[in-house]
């Protein structure tokens, strides 16, 4: 099950949680440097990437409370233990990683299992499992769940690692693609062929399997370490908080909670839509509407409203009327005027397209040069034309990149011409679920396969989402998903925060952190209480609608987050 294995101590200004940063470091502008940008290190990529990951995820800006008011940046000494592990039948492997403090509660024996937000690498969740297990003395188990930074440059014919560094084909890799012939840049999650996301459950039993055996190892005299007395919590957020959706199905009883935040969690039925669904409906329809909302129109929107207009895709005979009608379809769909007004995010940072072009190929399981829509990724000239990547880009990725392009230099090449405005190419990506062709099946086949069932009976399941995501909205995720587990007779506990939306890490703009509170306080609080109640000193979390206050400019305080009690 486990191969490449790798073990480093991390002691002595270089510790488990923040690689020796530290918040003052965490929260520095550049990254840490390369003494070598084109050969860095693997301890040089570790702690960029620590780095990168917390910065992706949590608000660390000053006024922002993280390590005052919740969280932590503490300097925990310990050992990391790091393996590829393969789900039968998968083509590629998925990072699996163990961090296991020099002052582990061997009492407690406890053990956090998570798995990557987004499509991260190994320490997509460092700033929300992390944060919360180690400090507590609990080891913490991590998987890249089949998607991750293990990029492969075909053009150089090199992959990424065991220990983050960069190699030719001919080594072991966390990631070669078929063929590995051709030009650009192939990624995990996109071009493994595997459509990891159908197997996110097992990936993250796949990761605490391999915690058992890490503490089973290393501490000997407390040996043996088991489901049955060892416990796992198993947290996540976003695709995390889906994954541990997902494991929270098996029906053997090996974990013992659940705190899922903001999970991209497919249900059936009580209005579940997928996130391809309601991403290639963003991406064709939300430029347009949003100045229907009385926000600023982004760059080309106009445009495009009227380029839509006149493929008979929006209703209107002048450009107000084709945004009012583009904000009455979204509507009609079932989005809010909150999860739209902070879907202006993904717009501005165009994850729209981003996630239709990547999740397409993932679902269909199409190789890198077979993307249905002919999407390709590629280093870029500033003329967007590709290029061959340079030996600094490519020795960055793994450290810097955030697992789907455009990022870390590594863009999406259309095929279609610019005077298109690009949506020849979303189009081809709204059809692929629309439509009945040989292409669209197999995506949708692929997006059936990712389904979610209810949790194991008598397993306890918090559930946290923001009222104002507006990328993975509740409506859509975890408002079906609650719904169908509660039909089904599960104990799933649900909060839902107002004025929270899909990413922290924003919330360093002050436009942002003007209007929208973090989300990781309620996924630490929800983790408290659930290892309190396994502690038999409290209950689940009740049912809560949290009122919460916008900051507006003021340093994060109690009264904000407003958390039930």
């Amino acid at each position: 099950m486990f191969s490449q294995p790798r073990a480093t101590e991390h002691r002595d200004g270089d510790d488990l949680l923040t690689g020796g940063l530290g918040l003052a470091g965490l929260r520095a502008m550049t990254p840490p440097p390369f003494v070598d940008a084109a050969r860095p290190t693997p301890s040089e990529l570790r702690r960029r990437a620590l780095w990168a990951n917390w910065r992706g995820i949590a608000d660390l800006a000053p006024g922002g409370g993280y390590g005052e008011l919740y969280g932590s940046t503490a300097q925990v000494p310990g050992r990391e233990f790091s393996a590829f592990a393969s789900i039968p039948g998968a083509r590629q492997p998925h990072r699996v990683l163990v961090q296991l403090p020099d002052a582990f509660d061997a009492d407690k024996r406890c053990v956090v299992v998570a798995a990557s937000s987004g499509s991260r690498g190994i320490y997509g969740a460092i700033a929300v499992a992390g944060a919360w297990g180690l400090p507590r003395g609990c080891a913490v188990a991590y998987t890249d769940k089949g998607a991750g930074t293990d990029y492969f440059d075909l053009d150089a014919g090199q992959g990424i690692t065991a220990d983050g560094t960069v190699a030719g084909a001919q080594q072991a890799l966390a990631f070669q693609p078929a063929p590995t012939t051709g030009s650009g840049v192939a990624f995990k999650h996109a071009h493994s062929q595997d459509n990891p996301e159908a197997d996110w459950g097992r990936h993250v039993k796949q990761a605490a399997q391999f915690a058992l055996a890490t503490l089973d190892a290393q501490l000997p005299q407390q040996a043996p370490f088991t489901f049955a007395n060892t416990r796992v919590i198993a947290v996540g957020i976003s695709n995390g908080g889906g994954a541990v959706l997902r494991a929270a199905e098996d029906g053997e009883p090996w974990l013992d909670a659940v705190v899922a935040g903001e999970p991209n969690v497919l249900a059936a039925g009580h209005g579940a839509r997928s996130l391809y669904d309601y991403t290639t409906e963003a991406a064709l329809l939300m430029p347009c509407a949003l100045p229907a909302l009385g926000l600023p129109a982004a760059p080309g929107a106009d445009a495009k409203c009227s380029a839509l207009a006149a493929q008979g895709l929006l209703a209107g005979a002048d450009l107000k009327a084709q945004q009012a009608d583009a904000l009455a379809r979204l509507r009609a769909a079932g989005w809010t005027d909150a999860a739209l007004r902070a879907g202006a995010i993904s717009v501005a940072f165009d994850l729209w397209r981003a996630v239709g072009v990547g999740y397409a190929s993932a679902y269909g399981r199409y190789p890198h040069d077979g993307h249905p829509c002919g999407y390709r990724y590629a280093a870029q000239a500033a003329d967007l034309s590709p290029r061959a990547a340079t030996d600094a880009e490519r020795a960055a990725w793994w450290a810097d990149a955030s697992g789907i392009p455009p990022g870390a230099g590594v863009g999406i090449v259309d095929p279609h011409p610019p005077g298109d405005l690009g949506l020849a190419g979303l189009r081809c990506l709204r059809a692929l679920w629309t439509d009945d062709g040989a292409d669209g099946k197999r995506v949708q086949a692929g997006i059936e396969a990712t389904r979610a069932a209810p949790p194991r009976a008598g397993l306890p399941v918090v559930v946290i989402h923001g009222t104002d995501d507006g990328l993975v909205p509740q409506v859509f995720s975890s408002a079906p998903y609650a719904a169908m587990a509660r039909a089904a007779g599960r104990d799933v506990r649900y909060w839902q925060v107002r004025h929270a939306q899909h990413f922290d890490a924003f919330l360093g703009f002050p436009q942002y952190a003007a209007t929208y509170l973090p989300l990781l306080p309620y996924v630490y609080e929800a983790l408290d209480r659930v290892d309190a109640h396994l502690d038999g000193r409290g209950a689940l979390p009740a049912d809560a609608e949290i009122a919460t206050v916008p900051r507006a400019g003021q340093p994060l305080a109690p009264l904000h987050l407003a958390m039930p009690r």
